[in-house]
């Protein structure tokens, strides 16, 4: 705290009629931190309030609409579909939703979206890294019994796979997804991959990430849509029976959790510090903030009095 007033006080317009613990801090630190904390402290709280209280509000709907999405997919294959088997059949390929709603998408956006989570903030950044990798694999592992419940079933009933437009941007987004956690389990967890490297790799990890976050969402619309087509036959898709509004509104849940989820991944007032940033948390962050504009607050007053 004292090394940031002392940086304050370097680069904001001092005027000379200010009290001397602010124009030399280095002399008087313990001064300098009480009247700056004592100044500081109730506008940095309000802030952080304010900030927690409309992220409370975001991530409440996502995860609202990521439960119900979850809901609707298991109401959908045991009610409308042959329900859940691993002993082969169509059960069997009702796996592949499921999995993919509640496992891939559902858990992909959790760990998106947990360097935002209030109560990690000031916990350790390696730890949150683990465990984001961690949601990250399971996400994964989720996706691969998917498609082995897809493979398997479609193999069995002699139907073909890789045909349609849903199976080759869902193999895609599956392989590229394995992909980026391999790479990124190489850069960001080895603990002798140099600063500059991950440095140089986080806004591509980033948007990569969400980027496919938004693709799997993608693909399980058309899955959803593709299932509808083939597995309708009296009364068709297009006479809008039951099940296809159901299945239309899962897949509007579905759309309503990835938009909340990226909304809530790209706000900069709810981005975490990191070891690429300032080595403090959210709180440090502001108190830096509000402790400069103090400071230069004080000057002015100082200037316009004199």
């Amino acid at each position: 705290m004292a090394n940031w007033i002392s940086r304050v006080a370097q680069t904001c317009p001092v005027h000379p009629s200010l009290p001397t613990p602010f124009l030399q801090p280095p002399l008087e630190p313990d001064i300098v931190v009480g009247a700056a904390t004592s100044l500081s402290s109730l506008a940095v709280e309000a802030q952080l309030l304010a900030v927690m209280e409309n992220f409370g509000k975001a991530l409440a709907a996502a995860l609202t609409l990521g439960f119900f999405s979850m809901v609707f997919v298991l109401r959908w294959v045991l009610r409308y579909r042959e329900g859940l088997s691993w002993e082969g059949g169509a059960a069997l390929f009702n796996w592949h939703p499921v999995l993919i709603v509640s496992g891939f998408i559902f858990l992909t956006g959790l760990a998106i979206t947990i360097y935002r989570l209030p109560w990690t903030g000031k916990a350790n950044y390696e730890t949150m890294k683990y465990i984001h990798g961690a949601l990250h694999t399971m996400a994964f592992t989720y996706a691969s019994f998917a498609m082995m419940a897809a493979f398997g079933s479609q193999s069995a009933a002699d139907f073909p796979n890789m045909f349609s437009l849903h199976s080759w941007l869902g193999l895609t987004t599956f392989s590229s997804f394995g992909l980026l956690l391999l790479v990124s389990a190489c850069i960001f967890l080895l603990p002798f991959t140099p600063l500059s490297w991950k440095t140089a790799c986080m806004p591509i990890h980033g948007f990569v990430g969400r980027f496919l976050f938004g693709s799997t969402i993608t693909v399980a619309l058309t899955g959803i849509t593709e299932k509808l087509i083939f597995g309708l036959s009296d009364p068709k898709y297009t006479d809008s029976p039951s099940e296809a509004l159901f299945a239309n509104v899962m897949g509007m849940l579905l759309v309503g959790y990835g938009a909340a989820i990226l909304w809530i991944s790209t706000r900069p007032a709810w981005k975490r510090t990191s070891e690429f940033t300032l080595p403090g948390g959210v709180e440090d962050k502001l108190e830096f903030q509000h402790t400069y504009q103090l400071l230069c607050d004080l000057s002015a007053s100082a200037s316009h009095h004199d």
